[in-house]
């Protein structure tokens, strides 16, 4: 019995793997948000709507 080659999903997986590492890597390109004024926030949501 010979052996046979499943071209097609192996594209297919090649694919959805590197889909999932691109989309990983967009994930770790945003950048974070660090030190947020929390009260300086909330004071501008007060001058705004007076």
């Amino acid at each position: 019995m010979g052996v046979t080659e499943l071209k097609r999903k192996g594209r297919r997986n090649k694919a959805t793997s590197k889909n999932r590492v691109a989309r990983i890597k967009n994930l770790l390109r945003r950048p974070e948000i660090k030190n947020v004024d929390v009260e300086a926030i909330k004071a501008e949501f007060e001058a705004n709507k007076k």
